[in-house]
């Protein structure tokens, strides 16, 4: 007869210190377990309550502004630093950890309607209605109580100009900086008048945004509803997109070069590839009134949009429609939204004179996770994602409050476009064959294209 013997190695089940968590041996073999996807699923169905229960997005408000917070800039070498200016001229520097002020910038006379930093996080630039341009030395990181009394720096070089300004963008890599205002203007740093400027239409331009893989390609939106291409290494401006609504803010992808998604004035945002302008790639809708600015993160997977129906939104950069959303009762019309350098906060800047400060992933645990919790925290995150189209898991995910005149104006839109699709499919019955097209939405919104 043959006698199988159990035999095990005592260092394998010898702790090193007390403390130490005895080992575990598990058989995974499924004839053993024949409950392990019910009992997955009831966990991926807690781990989607447990995110409800712990989502708690908001962070704190920074307050010191007076009037409306118009637009922000990110330090690109400090994390915790950003910028901000306001409808009345007042231009701060914000400590993000402490959420105090640091210094203040005085010198505009009118609202500061661009702000962009230097590459090397050495420059600031800022300009405004009172058709100035404004070079500012930034004060060195360090350390600050944060009952010290806040700096104040002078301008460095001071330009004026012709016209007011709309926006600001500085080069990913060299020291050209781009305003937008009657018209595109290339200032350098050590120029008092612009080394080149570009003119198509007659309309004011609204946003300026630099390229992060090409320093020399440039995107612009105006008022006259197009998108416009530059490369500073031509003369002549290069394409020129006309859509059925203006365009307030354009991102292009820091990961996905020849990509850029812009914040319409319909609600919408419009994902775009640089090769073909025809049609866009994604069509993100959610906000029910105008987006009036859009940031992506630096991952590239995600950017945050900020409406004047006084929400913030997170979109996936590949998807319809949103996963977060953020509102407080006191948040009024989002002006400027911005990610932090690492991805993992936003910040947005309103009408009601407050810059605040939101965890980019709403459940998230801040301070130091011990392993056990971060392999728990990707264990619930890969059930999650495994069991997410499960209609009961998909729908405690997807649930989010709205404030009323959001979710009414919601239901109101939704019924709009049933109501035309209803009638757009009857009048294709009743047509000649042919005779009536549906263009997709990718297509509709866009008027032509001009070379």
């Amino acid at each position: 007869m043959k006698v199988k013997v159990i035999s095990r190695s005592t260092d394998d089940f010898t702790r090193e210190r007390s403390q130490d968590l005895q080992r575990v041996f598990r058989n995974y073999d499924p004839i053993l377990r024949p409950q392990e996807k019910a009992l997955e699923y009831q966990r991926a169905l807690n781990a989607a309550k447990l995110d409800k229960i712990f989502a708690r997005p908001f962070i704190g408000a920074m307050e010191g502004h007076v009037d409306a917070v118009s637009c922000m800039a990110k330090n690109p070498s400090q994390l915790k630093e950003i910028f901000s200016g306001s409808m009345d001229g007042d231009i701060r520097l914000w400590d993000i950890a402490a959420r105090h002020t640091v210094c203040r910038f005085p010198g505009h006379q009118g609202a500061v309607r661009g702000l962009t930093v230097s590459t090397d996080g050495c420059i600031l630039v800022s300009c405004g209605i009172d058709s100035t341009v404004r070079l500012w030395k930034t004060p060195v990181a360090s350390f600050v109580e944060s009952n010290a009394p806040i700096k104040t720096v002078e301008p460095a070089s001071v330009y004026v100009w012709k016209n007011a300004f709309c926006s600001a963008d500085h080069q990913w890599d060299g020291e050209h900086f781009a305003t937008g205002g009657a018209q595109v203007d290339i200032w350098n740093h050590n120029r008092s008048q612009p080394v080149n400027s570009f003119v198509w239409g007659s309309d004011t331009v609204l946003s300026v945004r630099f390229s992060p893989a090409e320093p020399n390609l440039l995107a612009s939106s105006a008022s006259d509803r197009s998108i416009n291409l530059y490369d500073l290494r031509k003369a002549t401006p290069l394409r020129k997109l006309i859509m059925q609504t203006k365009t307030n803010s354009i991102a292009w992808n820091p990961m996905e070069p020849l990509n850029f998604t812009v914040a319409n004035e319909d609600g919408c945002c419009y994902s775009y590839d640089l090769r073909n302008l025809d049609i866009a790639k994604y069509v993100h809708k959610d906000h029910v009134s105008a987006v009036m600015d859009i940031d992506y993160s630096p991952t590239g997977r995600e950017f945050v949009t900020g409406s004047y129906d006084r929400t913030v939104r997170i979109f996936p950069n590949t998807a319809g429609h949103s996963r977060e959303i953020y509102h407080t009762k006191r948040m009024q019309r989002v002006f400027c939204v911005k990610f932090s350098g690492d991805g993992s906060y936003v910040i947005s800047g309103s009408d009601d004179t407050n810059l605040r400060l939101w965890k980019a992933k709403a459940s998230e645990q801040l301070g130091v996770i011990l392993p056990r919790e971060k392999k728990k925290h990707e264990y619930h995150e890969a059930i999650k994602k495994r069991y997410g189209h499960l209609p009961e898991v998909n729908r405690i995910s997807r649930h989010r409050h709205l404030p009323r005149p959001v979710y009414k104006a919601a239901a109101l839109m939704r019924d709009m476009a049933t109501a035309k699709k209803r009638k757009d499919d009857r009048r294709k019955a009743h047509s000649a064959p042919g005779s009536v097209t549906t263009k997709p939405l990718r297509l509709k919104r866009i008027v032509k294209e001009v070379e």
